[in-house]
């Protein structure tokens, strides 16, 4: 197993870095200063500066003015650009009467529809589920540190129905967090969340070695109360991508649920990707030499550690 997880953390650190469950998200704010025109503002500058918003043909986008008439911003949006380097973009619409209406797209759902009276077209809900379902998968799989977590509760637990349980913890502890966050009923300032969740990756890894040394660690004695106390701690890096993006109270339940459900898509399509690489490393019988056994803890721990030195 341990030259499975070098292989795994290989693959999984270099991309990482210090924003290691940071999305690449762009905002543009519409503010609606007459009927049908409206002022668009960048309130959340792009990482690719190529990145351009898409209105419906009846609309003239002449920056920084939309020009839509008596129709209003109806019909499709979507970005050029979007990609690897812009993962996420949305736009907020102002209106001069009325709630503020947030479309979000993404790679995986590039279009979005804006209507007129959102609350009774099933097509902007349909929308929506999509829309936040696509980044809920797209936030954990770009979220590293979150993987390299879970990666460290299957080398501990091993498998069966102890990891289903110990995964299952971990679910229900960042889904109440993401949750608490989200709706503004708790609060943590960002730098020291990341170094946290950091921290929580680099006691994980020092877990490994205790195991390796034949000593019974906290999580070895009970992975469902770790799992689920640090699932808490990652809950609130997950509501980050949420709560970037202002998203209007009306919609915010159904976004968070949707964002939910994708983040346990990801999830588990990580975790039963490991456990496929686990039956197929123990079918071709690699083995590291017993020195090699560590390297994959320490690299965890290390990875980590430069993590939360970069984020305090």
């Amino acid at each position: 197993m341990a030259a499975l997880v070098c292989l795994v953390v290989a693959v999984l650190a270099p991309a990482s870095g210090a924003r290691a469950h940071e999305a690449t998200m762009a905002v543009i704010t519409l503010r609606e200063i007459a009927p049908g025109r409206f002022i668009g503002q960048w309130t959340m500058p792009p990482v690719d500066m190529t990145l351009q918003p898409i209105f419906p043909p009846h609309c003239t986008w002449e920056p920084p003015e939309l020009v839509c008439g008596a129709r209003g911003i109806t019909g499709q949006l979507s970005f050029q650009g979007l990609g690897s380097r812009q993962s996420v973009a949305t736009i907020r619409v102002i209106p001069h009467e009325g709630p503020m209406e947030v479309y979000t797209v993404s790679a995986a759902k590039p279009t979005v529809t804006a209507a007129r009276d959102p609350g009774t077209d099933m097509a902007v809900w349909r929308d929506l589920a999509e829309t936040y379902t696509n980044l809920g998968i797209d936030h954990i799989l770009r979220g590293i540190d979150h993987l390299l977590f879970v990666l460290g509760l299957i080398w501990l637990v091993k498998g069966g129905w102890k990891l289903v349980k110990t995964i299952t913890a971990f679910t229900v502890g960042h889904s109440l967090s993401l949750a608490a966050a989200t709706f503004g009923w708790v609060g943590v300032p960002e730098r020291p969340l990341n170094a946290a969740i950091a921290l929580s990756i680099v006691f994980v890894g020092v877990e490994i070695v205790k195991l390796q040394r034949g000593e019974a660690g906290l999580t070895a004695r009970h992975p469902w109360s770790v799992a689920f106390a640090f699932g808490l701690l990652h809950g609130l890096g997950f509501a980050t991508a949420l709560t970037a993006l202002g998203i209007p109270q009306a919609t915010l339940p159904i976004a968070l649920f949707f964002f939910n459900v994708g983040v346990e898509i990801g999830q588990l399509t990580f975790v039963m990707a490991v456990l496929a690489l686990l039956w197929a490393h123990r079918q071709a019988q690699a083995l590291l030499p017993r020195w090699g056994a560590a390297i994959p803890a320490y690299v965890i721990g290390s990875v980590a550690s430069f993590w939360f030195l970069t984020r305090i």
